[in-house]
């Protein structure tokens, strides 16, 4: 990464969109410290990271990887009030049993919460990782594909709850690869290419046709939603031969 800089707005939902290698995934693990950065500095709630303790930044910030792995046989409710750990021993743990309730709900995986994490599908561990880190509570919400492993419902489902969070006030970043899902519910979008951001901004502003061929190295095409007008972002395709008749 190189000259990076960019402002996650506390009531926003911030995508980061680019080709694979572009350093979404590095971005992403930065802004929580899980990488240290060769230069320049992350500033959390207006002060230095590393001036917050560790479990002062959990308090700030939830943090979804992109994958979900246990070596035990840890239940879905254990492993959602995981993310209640931070609050132990202060007046919030009184809210422990509500915020685990309320995320695995958000979630859409209540009804697995007694079956163990790993007898899961791989979407439905997303899901149950995804509870986790609402039930932390944090101000800041840092997610790498939080939509990989789901279907096309729990695709749009997950989003809208994210701008949902933003909508109450959190910060919301995440790492999105499907360019017309980022669209819909981005409040903004970041353009990553070889390290660097090469737009970043309102999805209509932002996702043309030249930039995204550009970066992605083959030709867009950006079409309005007939509702909605957001973009509609395709890769061109040769046309199809006609169909033959049976």
């Amino acid at each position: 990464m190189d000259g990076v800089d960019l402002e996650l707005r506390h009531g926003e939902t911030l995508v980061l969109v680019g080709p694979n290698g572009a350093g979404k995934s590095t971005l992403l693990a930065a802004v929580p410290g899980d990488t240290a950065p060769a230069s320049g500095r992350v500033v959390l709630h207006g002060r230095p990271l590393d001036a917050h303790t560790a479990r002062e930044q959990a308090m700030r910030r939830a943090v979804l990887p992109q994958r979900h792995s246990l070596a035990f046989g840890f239940t879905v409710e254990e492993v959602v009030r995981m993310g209640r750990a931070p609050w132990a021993g202060t007046p919030a743990e009184d809210d422990d049993d509500t915020a685990v309730a309320d995320a695995l709900h958000a979630a859409d995986i209540a009804a697995f919460a007694d079956r163990p994490f790993t007898s899961l599908s791989g979407g439905e561990q997303a899901r149950a990782a995804l509870a986790r880190v609402l039930a932390q509570c944090a101000a800041t919400v840092l997610l790498d594909e939080p939509t990989a492993a789901l279907d096309i419902g729990h695709q749009e489902h997950v989003l809208a709850l994210l701008r949902a969070e933003a909508a109450n006030g959190h910060a919301v970043l995440a790492v999105v690869h499907d360019l017309t899902l980022a669209a819909a519910h981005a409040d903004r979008v970041a353009v990553l290419s070889g390290g660097r951001v090469a737009a970043c901004g309102p999805p209509g502003r932002v996702l043309t046709a030249d930039l995204l061929g550009d970066v992605y190295r083959h030709p867009i095409e950006v079409l309005p939603h007939p509702r909605t007008s957001r973009p509609l972002i395709l890769p061109e395709r040769p046309a199809a031969p006609p169909e033959e008749s049976q």
